[in-house]
């Protein structure tokens, strides 16, 4: 995600980023050590996820995979409006003992529920 931890990942192969858009409510969410999420699909308790959509270069695309922590791969994934895109999904393995943070619907919210937490302010 733009402004986070790896996306130069995206920027140091040109990718552009196109929209902010939310997945079709068939997704879980993971904090992976507080240092990035990792999303997966699910038949049942899923909820719509906030995403970005990037245009990757497709010579690009093994150096950003190369780049991400192991556990997260492409996958295709549904979004709001129906259509469907390559992105980042977690591996289960990879989720397995982490936080869920499916309630927040996205990692930007959870990471100012976070900031908000830890800096002791409450709303």
């Amino acid at each position: 995600m733009r402004g986070l931890e790896l996306n130069g990942n995206l920027l140091a192969i040109n990718a552009k980023f196109i929209k902010e858009a939310k997945t079709a409510p068939h997704y879980r969410l993971w904090s992976i050590e507080d240092r990035h999420p990792a999303m997966q699909r699910v038949e049942q308790g899923g909820v719509s996820v906030e995403l970005e959509v990037w245009e990757v270069p497709a010579g690009g695309l093994a150096s950003v995979l190369m780049e991400e922590p192991a556990g997260l791969c492409i996958g295709k994934i549904e979004l709001s409006d129906g259509e469907t895109v390559l992105g980042v999904i977690g591996e289960a393995a990879l989720c397995e003992g982490q936080r869920e943070i499916t309630e927040y619907g996205g990692w930007r919210a959870y990471c100012a529920d976070r900031e908000t937490t830890m800096s002791g302010t409450t709303t």
